[in-house]
C-alpha cells in the first residue's frame, strides 16, 4: 500500500532540505538580513507542518544538543575554519525557529491533555 503524502508534508520536507542546504552554503559568507530571514521562515514552516507529535521529543533532544554543541564548539570551529563556525552558526538560525514552534506545540499538547 502506497502512502500518499499531502501538499503540507512535501512542503514541511522541502523547506527542510532547502534550510539544510542554504545553511551549508551560506558558511561562504556572513548570514545578512535577507538570508537570515529566509532560514527564520524556513525554520518556522519546518516547526510547523514537518515534526508530528511523536517525533517531538527525539526532535527537541536533538535541537538542544545542537544548540548546546554549537555554543561550546563554535570557537573551536572558528580556529579550524571559520567556515565551519558559519555553517554551524547558519544551521543554528535555521534550527531555532522550529525548536520554538515544536516546543510550544509539546507544552500545549501536554497542558490540554
Amino acid at each position: 500500500m502506497v502512502k500518499k503524502v499531502s501538499m503540507m508534508q512535501k512542503i514541511g520536507s522541502w523547506a527542510f532540505i532547502v534550510g539544510i542546504v542554504i545553511s551549508l552554503v551560506a558558511g561562504f559568507w556572513q548570514l545578512g538580513l535577507v538570508l537570515t530571514a529566509v532560514l527564520i521562515v524556513l525554520g518556522l514552516i519546518v516547526g510547523f507542518l514537518n515534526v508530528t507529535g511523536s517525533e517531538s521529543t527525539p526532535f527537541l533532544l536533538a535541537t538542544v544538543s545542537l544548540v548546546i554543541v554549537s555554543n561550546f564548539g563554535g570557537a573551536v570551529l572558528a580556529n579550524v575554519s571559520p567556515v565551519l563556525q558559519n555553517m554551524l552558526n547558519a544551521l543554528i538560525v535555521f534550527v531555532i525557529p522550529a525548536t520554538i514552534i515544536v516546543a510550544i506545540k509539546s507544552v500545549y499538547s501536554l497542558a490540554k491533555a
